[in-house]
């Protein structure tokens, strides 16, 4: 039976395998909306490609470029962020919620608020309005399956199970490209140097994010929001071949982890099939030519990402929405060539110590708060530099 889905941030990282994953499964899905922030030319070629009923850019002044893109395909084009919303409200079968960063909430909260089922990609609705969002999920009804392959490896082991029996969730981590370096180096990092993951192939933000591992201290977050098990019972490890996905224990001691390529195709294709399963194009797994699996302790000295997240989860109220917004200033001008590799999180923790904001409770409020977390956190930017 043909399932209809929606994508938003169809031109990132996510976007693009969730696209190859219904190219290889071309019968089984029409696609309704396809979304990105502009890249026009590249998101009118899918949406031609997969027979989308509507194409939208989140930059209004992208617009004129996507309507001449799709001239004569009957392709409906739109923009700005009410259409983002719009897109994001319709009627499917499933919509993958993958823009990145907080640009993502409303859309996402669009699709949630509709009732449907909402594969996660931006772990950043989760980080700064995780209560907000799990609120809207019961009201609606909606169903939430993660898509982080962090996430997903946990939804899975936990499948047929209480959460109730869960004694400790383990998060892995690849430790990115410099897990080796000494705090010297790390202070010469370069902007090229940083978006060469050892593993994984994923856009600018989120390759940094990886690098000085604030990726793992926000699905850290996101984790607590999902999986109730309280914040002293999970954990996170290094990793370093990112073949063991994450790990449940029970109260039993058994430990269940979930293996795969370091493909995001695979936890897309777990929630696209949910609760069933679906062919990829996928090389199996060769445990064999591996050889090896490693794991060891996180090095919160030189990479306090960590340490700053779950401190600022304990601490709660507007304090994750300051993180996350803080982070995407700083990893921005770390990707401008503004400041230091080292200064991203100095900046967020900089940011987090000036500016406290009452507790969020509507999407609004977390808006808000974001908006005045970027201006302390530019502020910060101001005292960066590359020493």
């Amino acid at each position: 039976m043909t399932r209809s889905i929606s994508i938003l941030g169809a031109t990132g990282s996510i976007g693009a395998s969730t696209l190859d994953l219904i190219r290889h499964n071309r019968g089984d899905w029409q696609v309704e909306a396809l979304t990105a922030n502009c890249s026009a030319k590249k998101l009118a070629a899918v949406a031609r490609e997969f027979e989308a009923r509507i194409a939208v850019v989140g930059d209004v002044a992208c617009l004129g470029d996507l309507r001449e893109a799709l001239d004569g395909s009957g392709i409906e084009a739109a923009g700005g962020a009410q259409a983002l919303c719009e897109a994001a409200a319709q009627p499917v079968d499933m919509t993958v919620a993958a823009i990145v960063g907080c640009a993502g909430l409303a859309p996402t909260m669009a699709a949630v608020e509709r009732g449907g089922t909402i594969a996660l990609a931006n772990k950043e609705a989760l980080v700064s309005a995780g209560e907000i969002l799990k609120s809207a999920v019961t009201q609606a009804g909606a169903t939430l399956l993660p898509t982080d392959s962090e996430h997903n490896a946990i939804f899975q082991c936990l499948a047929g199970n209480d959460i109730a029996q869960v004694r400790k969730i383990t998060l892995t981590a690849s430790g990115g490209p410099f897990r080796t370096l000494d705090a010297e180096a790390l202070k010469s990092v370069t902007r090229e140097q940083a978006l060469k993951h050892p593993n994984w192939d994923m856009g600018a933000k989120i390759t940094v994010d990886s690098a000085t591992m604030m990726n793992k201290g926000l699905e850290f977050i996101e984790a607590h929001h999902l999986f109730p098990v309280g914040l002293d019972n999970i954990k996170i490890i290094v990793h370093p071949q990112s073949i063991v996905h994450s790990m449940v224990e029970y109260r039993d001691r058994s430990v269940l982890a979930q293996m795969g390529p370091s493909d995001m195709r695979v936890p897309i294709a777990s929630c696209l099939a949910w609760p069933e399963r679906m062919e990829t194009p996928l090389e199996p797994l060769d445990l064999a030519a591996i050889g090896t699996l490693t794991f060891e302790a996180t090095n919160e000295e030189l990479f306090p990402a960590t340490r700053i997240c779950r401190e600022a989860i304990e601490a709660g109220g507007a304090a994750p929405a300051v993180l996350n917004a803080a982070n995407e200033i700083a990893v921005e001008a770390f990707l401008a060539d503004r400041i230091a590799f080292t200064r991203i999180t100095a900046v967020v923790e900089e940011t987090l110590a000036r500016y406290s904001a009452p507790q969020p409770a509507t999407l609004e409020d977390v808006l808000a708060v974001d908006a005045g977390a970027r201006i302390r956190a530019r502020d910060a930017l101001e005292s960066s530099t590359f020493v």
